[in-house]
């Protein structure tokens, strides 16, 4: 039987390349593996064993005998808090064929998604999940918008298209679009698309607190979009909008959960199962999906849960309680140094 996320079997020898101080202990824990040994040069990687790297980072060239790669990444419902903040994650994902995002090559997310037959245990489970995930507002990074005025729809009868915005440099749109690989060039595609829409743009939240540069020319996103957003999150116009358009943008399965039509214009991981409508279709995925099967793939299946209290894994259900709580604490708080920041940040 293919093993996913916390099933994996682990060889007697588990390396990792390229992971910073910060990250050794989390590997240590994610992987369950407290005998993780941690190297700078592929030369050193005994042939046979589990060599681990960071997202799509390149097998070193030097690596002399056969190994098995696993790719760890930040999972869906990952944290109270940016990534680039340096919080620590809830979840993360380990993949032993490619990684999710990359949709050149298969991944343990796509082999599940094509391949597993869901019980209907799974899928109910599945549809609890989500429910509780729509209904308390959870999503990767759950930011504080507490001092935010709600957006506000406007009043016309026109249709409400919200446009996600990415860190252009990320690497699932250089591994998981075709043709469309930057902000401008999703917006304008939309608007040939929809013509008489009101097109809401909503830049990534790394690039509006100034962690992230912003893309090529997205200071122009006035000429084709009619608003652009930088306060609130998607959680919060997902009620208010119509639709939502994105490359490879995680927003993209955020605003499946809560039944939006979404429109990939890339190749994301939640794209080609018949929930979407697709610029691209996408040879492999030849499987139709219900929205739970996919979640339970997604959520229930593919990451690995590990407490931030306890530092031990814990269910996806145990997760998402302690992610509330964890919200609930920090609900108005800023982390210390970008409370340093803020005055330098408003004036980006």
């Amino acid at each position: 039987m293919t093993q996913f996320g916390s099933a994996v079997q682990w060889r007697a020898v588990v390396v990792a390349h390229g992971f910073s101080w910060r990250k050794r202990a989390l590997v240590r824990d994610f992987t369950g593996r407290a005998d993780v040994r941690f190297i700078s040069r592929g030369a050193d990687v005994p042939a046979g064993a589990d060599l681990l790297l960071w997202g799509s980072a390149a097998v070193p060239a030097d690596v002399a005998g056969q190994v098995r790669v696993v790719r760890l990444e930040d999972g869906f419902l990952r944290s109270v808090g940016l990534g680039a903040d340096l919080i620590r994650p809830i979840s993360w994902v380990l993949d032993t064929r490619g990684i999710y995002y990359d949709a050149r090559s298969p991944s343990d997310m796509e082999t599940l998604l094509q391949t597993t037959i869901f019980s209907e245990a799974s899928t109910q489970r599945a549809g609890v999940l989500r429910q509780q995930v729509v209904q308390s507002g959870l999503s990767k990074y759950n930011l504080d918008q507490a001092d935010q005025a709600p957006w506000r729809r406007p009043d016309c009868a026109r249709t409400v298209a919200l446009v996600i915005g990415q860190v252009e440099t990320d690497a699932s749109i250089a591994t998981g679009t075709l043709d469309i690989r930057s902000n401008m060039a999703l917006l304008q595609a939309v608007r040939r698309a929809r013509p008489d829409a009101w097109l809401v743009y909503k830049p990534h939240p790394d690039v509006v607190a100034g962690l992230r540069r912003s893309g090529s020319q997205e200071e122009q996103a006035r000429q084709w979009a009619d608003e652009v957003l930088t306060q609130g999150s998607p959680g919060q116009l997902f009620p208010v909008v119509d639709e939502v358009h994105v490359m490879s943008s995680l927003t993209g399965f955020e605003a499946l959960l809560r039944h939006k039509p979404v429109f990939c214009y890339g190749q994301p991981f939640y794209a080609g199962w018949g929930l979407t409508h697709d610029s691209h279709v996408h040879p492999r995925r030849t499987r139709r999906l219900t929205l739970d099967e996919l979640v339970a793939g997604a959520l229930l299946l593919y990451p690995v849960y590990v407490s931030c209290e306890s530092r031990r894994r814990c269910t996806p259900e145990q997760a998402l309680q302690e992610l509330l709580a964890w919200r609930g604490r920090t609900q108005g708080r800023l982390s210390w140094w970008r409370q340093l920041l803020r005055p330098l940040l408003a004036r980006r």
